[in-house]
Order: C-alpha cells, then sequence, then structure tokens
C-alpha cells in the first residue's frame, strides 16, 4: 500500500533552483546526454507503435538514431540505425515496415529482423571475413505496462531492477490493455529539465492554468514517490468534477477497475529521465521529451482510453485531448519564458518553496546523475 505525503511535509532543505548554466551551457548539455541520455532507460512510446511482425521506428537520441522493430517472433529489438561496413545511417524514414531483411542503400549490406548480416556482396574473397562477426550494433529494449523502452548504456542497469518502484504501481489502470486515441507533437523552446520541474508542481497552477484550477485545487493531494528517479502522487478533483475535461465530465469509461478513491483522483508521476505519466479515472496521458539542445524540446504527449470509450457514443474523448492540449500550450510557453529569464546576466538560483519539492528532488537527480556535488 503507497504511502502518501503532503507536499509541504516533504523537506527540501533549503534547495534552490538550479544555476543558469544547467540550462545554458553546451558543456552541460552535452554532459547530459552522454551520463544520463545514454545511461537511463528511455521510454519510447507504446507497444502498439509496432503492432505487425516486420514493423519499425527510428528513435532520435542526441546524435544517436536507433531502429527499434518488432521481428518474424514477435520480440521486439532495437539496433544502432549503422551500417557495420561504411557506418551509413540505413533507415532514412522515420517508421515503416521490413519485409523481412534490413538492407543497407549504400553497398546492400543485408541484415535479418534479428540483427545477423546475411549479405554482402563481394565479400567471398576476403581472407577471415565471417558474416556472423559484423551483426548490427543491438540496444536492449524492455516492456513495462504496454510502454517500451530502450537502453544506451554499455551495461545497463538491468530493467527490472531500475523499474522497482513501479513494478505493480499501476496495475488496476489497466495500461497494456488501453489504446492510443490521439498524438500530439510539440516543439518547445525550453531546456527539457524545464519541463520537467514544471510538470513536478503545482505551485504555478493557479496564474498559469485557470481552467485546471477550478476542477482541481493546486493545493490538493499528496505524493507518494518523494526520492529518487520516480516522483509523483495524486492532486483531488472538486466536488461536481469528474476529470481533468473542458466540460469537467468523464469523457469514457474508467479505464480499469479502480477503487472509489481513484475515481476522485489525478495521478502524476515524472520518470527520469523522460517520461511524464498522468494517470486520471477516465483516461490516462502521457509526454516523452527529447533534448534537441541547451533550449529545445521536442515532447510526443498522447491519450491513452479503455477501447469500450471508442464504441460509446455518450462519451467524446476530444475532451480530455482539448483540454490537457490547452494545458500543455500554457506549460510550454510559461518554461519558454523560464528559458529566456535564466539565460539573462541578472538570473541567480532562488528558494524553492514546499510546494516545489519533487522539483527540487528532480534537481538532485540530475546533479546525483551527472557526477556533480548535491547541495545538502
Amino acid at each position: 500500500m503507497a504511502t502518501f505525503l503532503k507536499t509541504t511535509d516533504i523537506s527540501i532543505d533549503g534547495a534552490r533552483t538550479l544555476p543558469g548554466e544547467y540550462y545554458t551551457s553546451p558543456e552541460v548539455y552535452a554532459q547530459e546526454m552522454e551520463r544520463i541520455f545514454t545511461q537511463r532507460w528511455l521510454c519510447v512510446g507504446r507497444e502498439d507503435r509496432i503492432p505487425s511482425q516486420g514493423d519499425w521506428f527510428a528513435q532520435e537520441i542526441g546524435k544517436e538514431s536507433i531502429i527499434v522493430l518488432r521481428d518474424r517472433d514477435d520480440v521486439y529489438r532495437a539496433y544502432y540505425n549503422v551500417c557495420r561496413h561504411r557506418g551509413t545511417r540505413i533507415c532514412e524514414e522515420h517508421s515503416g515496415r521490413f519485409a523481412g531483411t534490413i538492407q543497407c542503400p549504400y553497398h546492400a549490406w543485408t541484415y535479418g529482423l534479428d540483427g545477423r548480416l546475411i549479405g554482402a556482396p563481394s565479400t567471398r574473397e576476403l581472407e577471415h571475413f565471417d558474416k556472423s562477426d559484423w551483426p548490427l550494433h543491438a540496444v536492449p529494449v524492455a516492456t513495462w505496462e504496454g510502454f517500451l523502452f530502450i537502453n544506451l548504456a554499455d551495461e545497463p542497469e538491468p530493467f527490472d531492477q531500475a523499474w522497482a518502484p513501479l513494478v505493480g504501481r499501476f496495475s488496476r489502470f489497466n495500461l497494456p490493455n488501453l489504446t492510443v486515441v490521439r498524438t500530439i507533437e510539440y516543439d518547445v523552446k525550453s531546456n527539457w529539465k524545464l519541463l520537467f520541474q514544471n510538470y513536478s508542481e503545482c505551485y504555478h497552477c493557479g496564474p498559469v492554468h485557470p481552467a485546471l484550477a477550478r476542477l482541481t485545487p493546486p493545493t490538493s493531494g499528496e505524493n507518494d514517490l518523494t526520492e529518487g528517479p520516480f516522483t509523483g502522487g495524486y492532486m483531488v478533483l472538486n466536488r461536481g468534477a469528474e476529470s481533468m475535461t473542458l466540460s469537467g465530465q468523464s469523457c469514457g469509461v474508467p479505464v480499469g477497475d479502480l477503487a472509489d478513491e481513484d475515481m476522485n483522483r489525478v495521478y502524476y508521476y515524472a520518470v527520469f529521465p523522460n517520461m511524464l505519466l498522468s494517470l486520471h479515472p477516465d483516461y490516462v496521458m502521457f509526454h516523452t521529451l527529447w533534448p534537441q539542445g541547451t533550449d529545445r524540446t521536442l515532447i510526443s504527449c498522447s491519450w491513452l482510453f479503455h477501447p469500450a470509450t471508442l464504441h460509446d457514443p455518450d462519451f467524446d474523448p476530444d475532451d480530455g485531448v482539448q483540454f490537457w492540449d490547452m494545458t500543455n500550450k500554457q506549460d510550454w510557453h510559461i518554461c519558454e519564458q523560464s528559458q529566456l529569464g535564466i539565460a539573462s546576466r541578472a538570473y541567480t538560483p532562488g528558494p524553492y518553496s514546499k510546494r516545489e519539492s519533487l522539483s527540487a528532488q528532480f534537481d538532485r537527480e540530475v546533479l546525483r546523475s551527472l557526477g556533480h556535488r548535491v547541495p545538502k
């Protein structure tokens, strides 16, 4: 049973926001890409993004491109998008379906969906050449609750170990069986950390999100994950509100076998380093964040519903989608304004309020990951 704590009961030990270079320095950004985004498990979307054998998509992570596919045995696999011959990028499109093999467009080196090199023209005369020595460089893949994850580390932490705090925590929300109804892509002129920090607190909700504040009190709720790479908890819906929608009414059937208390709550979890998970009674929303530089982040946001909702004319999923598209854009705008202000020579770290304890914890996780000193 999860133990929840009020936000104001979580110690922040006089924490201040990070120095400006953490949002503007190319050197810090390069460290983040090397020590965080190539070392941690990254969410790359839902399993149904590649529903059939041979389906694939390419995920950009910094300068890397990773091919994620479903093979002939319905096994998920991932490879660097790099031919073993001359290093040519194999796939130029963002997604597609392999007929049964993966072929480099340069010299037609051909690989099986299991990564084995099965064809290499004009190599028979090469002394000691053995195709088995030249498979595609594989990337570990893991699944959790219908989501796909990859890890670029040479020796990644076992997924089950890394994800232990989340295993079974959301089973009542029926996540593996939900259907993606809508996905919206955003290009935000903000550092990725500002977006995580913003998601982790509702101190800003009154002035930035008036429609949200009418549905759920910004000071409501408690947190149950307050340390480490995964943080979050719930907020309480106001009396008369059924969900986070433009109408305030439910826009779908319950996503799972939810307790009465869950029907009056929305759960928000920040999953370090690139996933934001929001669980409503009638739908689930998740974001994936992909840094593009010190001041730019690509964000993919998807909405998941119970399949029964899609066949029930009494419900309108767009009621929830449009609410959060509006709210997302409010968040992105204020984070862009933060990015501009932090770039000023006048910026100095400011004190976090007790309502921003999870944002302060996120900062500590970043610093630990980078090997930088964590303030006591």
